[in-house]
């Protein structure tokens, strides 16, 4: 295998993979040509599939692949009944300061991140305050004074109708969540499932972010991939766990490790579970399960770790949150939380609504607010780091993504050695009857050499090149993405071989 060269420096990396997104239409900012608005991207060519490529294997491992959880999917604009039973119009807040000469404004927690390299994970805003008084923390644009730190509420509000008044007030919404919890009581009386059981929902959020950043990590509009898992609350530790993945050890980062500030520690999750560093079995359960997901997608697990919110941070619905974080080239940061809701979202919307949503217990004999176990991840942000992750460069300097075939956007490329009639014709045929069981893609223009180098870029695991030796006896160049292997295979055998190597 040709020796690969080891890419120095994140935020160079970063940069290069923010070029090869443009570069290759992955993913680039809405709006161009008009100059663009800071927060919303869209998706290109191989970006969008790459995209649905990750929902559909998040719904398979979540929905499909159970007999206990089921699908909905909820409406964009919402009454604002439901974000003040939330709680959302109240506390879905962050905290805003803004520059008295320049006018331009920031998040104070990411002010103070960037100027004082220390995590901002769980500080108030009464201390964030303090911080930039002590530090005397200037706007980096202009040199000047900030306002009083404030908060900021970060849901998109519009009216419905003709008449703009309370009763039209409406917002996007900033979560799927809420909608699994106003759909409850319809869908578990269609599904007839009985506790535990599950809802899901892939979907568009919006967020009024005060400053977007990272390329697409934080963006104004989003699309979330959420679970609510329903729990009968007296039955939050009868989860049944494998022996194997009980075994399983990951990065924890405890409330104490943080409040130590010692570093994270490598410890199983049956070792959590005994000293109750992870509260229910359900909780440990959910997180054990998506852990193996983004190992499954091709996250490597040494840049994972499990991050226990400190009581200061913790939603006012939770009990317990852990976010699951990923080392970033700006630090170690979310890419899914895993949250106990506890009974707060029904008992809100049975407040608010005056609709009762509960669940009957045939065996009790008795109507529960169930618990809920709620594991989050935006689709943007699982792309961007299954992106950093697989972002690769060989010893020439050319690169390629290390992505799963399973999530790749094209699975094999088909090309002819060389754009000749008689070599484009039989390419052509093996396109033909690849392209209506495995997704692939034919390209006759430019070296071979560009190619092999442009469908590296996008991730593709496989080429198959049709050459004169084809034209002699049906056999074909598999190449190999990764270490760039070639191997000949018979044009009969070829769609059976690759049915395999993307199983595998």
């Amino acid at each position: 295998m040709e020796e690969l060269k080891k890419i120095e420096g994140k935020e160079n990396k970063m940069d290069k993979i923010v070029n090869l997104c443009l570069r290759r239409g992955i993913l680039f900012p809405s709006n161009e040509i008009y100059g663009s608005m800071a927060g919303f991207f869209d998706y290109g060519p191989v970006g969008v599939e790459l995209k649905k490529n990750i929902e559909n294997n998040w719904w398979k491992f979540v929905v499909n692949d159970r007999d206990n959880i089921v699908g909905i999917d909820g409406a964009l604009i919402n009454v604002s009944k439901v974000w003040k039973a939330s709680g959302h119009v109240d506390s879905f807040n962050d905290p805003l300061v803004e520059c008295k000469k320049c006018h331009l404004r920031f998040r104070a927690d990411q002010l103070i991140e960037e100027e004082l390299k220390i995590s901002m994970d769980g500080v108030g805003v009464k201390q964030l305050q303090e911080l930039i008084d002590k530090h005397k923390i200037k706007c980096p644009k202009c040199g000047g004074d900030f306002t009083e730190v404030q908060v900021f509420n970060l849901m998109f509000k519009t009216h419905v109708g003709a008449i703009e008044n309370d009763a039209s007030l409406m917002y996007l919404r900033p979560e799927t969540a809420q909608l699994i919890f106003t759909d409850f009581k319809r869908v578990l009386a269609v599904s007839r499932k009985k506790l535990p059981f599950g809802m899901a929902q892939i979907g568009k959020a919006f967020r009024n972010e005060i400053s977007p950043r990272n390329f697409v990590f934080r963006s104004r509009e989003f699309s979330q991939m959420e679970l609510e898992f329903f729990i009968n609350p007296e039955k939050m530790n009868d989860a049944e766990i494998k022996e194997d993945d009980l075994k399983t050890e990951c990065f924890f980062y405890t409330q104490e490790m943080q409040e130590k500030n010692i570093k994270h520690e490598k410890m199983s999750f049956e070792h959590a579970l005994e000293k109750k560093i992870i509260g229910t079995k359900w909780h440990a359960y959910w997180m054990i399960e998506f852990f193996k997901w983004f190992k499954s997608i091709g996250i490597k697990p040494e840049n994972l770790r499990f991050r226990q919110h400190v009581k200061t941070e913790l939603s006012h619905y939770s009990s317990e949150t852990w976010d699951l974080d990923y080392n970033y080239p700006w630090g170690w940061k979310e890419v899914e939380g895993i949250a106990n809701r506890t009974d707060f979202d029904l008992k809100q919307h049975s407040k608010f609504s005056g609709d009762e949503l509960s669940f009957f217990d045939e065996k009790e004999k008795k109507k529960i607010i169930p618990f809920v176990i709620e594991p989050s991840t935006g689709v943007e942000r699982t792309l961007l780091t299954v992106l950093i992750d697989a972002y690769s460069e060989r010893e020439d300097g050319r690169v390629f993504l290390d992505l799963k075939a399973s999530i790749a956007p094209v699975k094999i490329a088909v090309l002819p050695l060389m754009p000749k009639e008689e070599l484009e014709k039989k390419a052509r045929g093996v396109f033909d009857d690849l392209k209506n069981k495995i997704v692939c893609d034919y390209d006759s223009s430019g070296s071979i050499g560009k190619r092999y180098s442009r469908f590296d870029e996008i991730g593709t695991p496989f080429a198959v090149t049709i050459d004169y030796q084809t034209l002699e006896d049906d056999t074909v160049t598999l190449r190999y993405r990764n270490d760039m292997r070639q191997e000949r295979i018979k044009i009969s055998g070829l769609s059976e071989k690759m049915k395999e190597l993307i199983d595998e």
